[in-house]
């Protein structure tokens, strides 16, 4: 397999040195490459999966990925793509973070079996034993002033101000390349656009510390910034970032992220963040094309980054919820895709477990009063799990609770109300 040939054609490459020298090094050879991760959070959002699944596809290709979590130098704080200084954290929580971060890796990559099975490292082991004349005297004076003020992660700060800290994570950075080139034979370094500056300061360590004397073999390869048609930034939505971590998005919200892709952008994900051969885009293109209002693509690409990222069951859950929600048919669901489907909406708790639908419309607010909840139900405006309810008298009962815990109400065609039950 040509993987670059691969990469290519997908619109993965942002950056590549030496590209005639790295292609024939993967032709000839079995290569390690890496990728860093720090650990800013307890979770990896859908802005951390390019350079995931670029590892994945070297894997499949054949060639082994190191995931190195950033133990050490998420103690310090990246200043590449950022206009003001990273809040630190403490060492006990960077290290419950690395742990929830390798479990996430572990779950894409293959950590398991075969001779090109993904290594986890984490940097914290061999930064935290550096003192600091060793670190100033072995590999600070390789990097001249000059050349790190010319990148552009230090560049864009020097008017807003960059601290000695952040200004040398670019050297604990080509640390890292240094210490896996030499305990790992690791000859490739992969990230995103803004992480260049950093590749080519390892690369350049590589070099400066070899002396000269050998030639040595190395490269750095970026895959592209991912922006959207309409000009917004990927990953983000209304509720802020698409995490890996089901409990802060559910993998209903997840699989909602990807079917909700524009028409315009679609196809684009579908090369970006697959592993569907290009016969299959090229058809699902043709369907964005000819029948774009059933979203078959979208939900082609839906169906496979939940899998992906959750598994198969998380992927039918969603679909489930889907399913439900479009119908109407709410009965259908159990209490924890209730507690999926409906996370967002307004919720009231009821103290009581059978009170009046009459006062329920008004206590929880789906109503603005008694008058207005009679012509609502008067109306057929009310819905109860789905279903009308028409009852002036109704009292909710067992039958609408799902689970004994939930009952939504619906009020027109949209306004979704959720309410539990103690």
């Amino acid at each position: 397999m040509d993987i670059l040939k691969d990469l290519q054609q997908r619109g993965l490459i942002n950056q590549v040195t030496d590209e005639d020298g790295l292609r024939s090094h993967l032709e000839n050879e079995q290569v390690t490459l890496y990728c860093g991760f720090d650990p800013t959070a307890d979770s990896l959002h859908i802005g951390h999966l390019l350079p995931v699944l670029m590892l994945k596809r070297f894997q499949k290709a054949g060639h082994r990925p190191i995931a190195l979590v950033g133990g050490g130098t998420g103690m310090i704080g990246d200043p590449s793509g950022r206009s003001t200084e990273r809040q630190l954290n403490s060492a006990e929580v960077v290290k419950g973070y690395s742990e929830r971060i390798k479990e996430q890796l572990a779950r894409i990559l293959n950590f398991d079996e075969g001779d090109n099975a993904a290594v986890a490292r984490n940097n914290h082991e061999w930064l935290s034993q550096m003192t600091i004349i060793d670190f100033l005297r072995d590999t600070g004076k390789h990097f001249g002033i000059n050349y790190m003020l010319a990148k552009d992660s230090v560049e864009s700060r020097i008017e807003q101000g960059i601290s000695f800290t952040e200004f040398t994570y670019m050297i604990l950075q080509s640390l890292d390349f240094q210490q896996l080139y030499q305990k790992e034979n690791c000859t490739l370094q992969i990230g995103g656009s803004d992480q260049w500056g950093n590749i080519t300061a390892g690369l350049e360590l590589l070099r400066r510390s070899a002396g000269g004397e050998e030639e040595v073999e190395a490269y750095g390869l970026t895959v592209p910034l991912i922006t959207k048609a309409d000009g917004s930034k990927f990953g983000k939505t209304a509720g802020g970032a698409i995490w890996l971590d089901p409990e802060k998005t559910s993998p209903y919200e997840f699989y909602q992220f990807w079917i909700n892709a524009d028409d315009r952008d679609v196809i684009r994900f579908l090369k970006y963040f697959t592993f569907l051969s290009f016969d299959e885009i090229a058809e699902l293109e043709k369907e964005v094309e000819t029948q774009p209002e059933k979203r078959v693509a979208q939900r082609r690409l839906a169906e496979e980054m939940t899998k992906l990222v959750h598994d198969e069951e998380a992927l039918k859950q969603a679909e489930r919820i889907s399913a439900a929600l479009f119908s109407g048919d709410i009965k259908a669901l159990s209490g924890a895709e209730i507690e999926q489907g409906f996370k967002d909406v307004p919720t009231y708790t009821s103290e009581e477990k059978e009170p009046q639908l009459l006062d329920l419309l008004v206590n929880a607010g789906i109503s603005s009063s008694k008058r207005q909840a009679r012509e609502d139900i008067g109306n057929g405006a009310v819905y109860i799990n789905g279903e009308r309810n028409q009852d002036l008298k109704h009292t909710i009962n067992e039958e609408d609770r799902i689970e004994d815990r939930f009952t939504i109400i619906r009020r027109g065609k949209k306004k979704y109300f959720l309410i539990k039950f103690q």
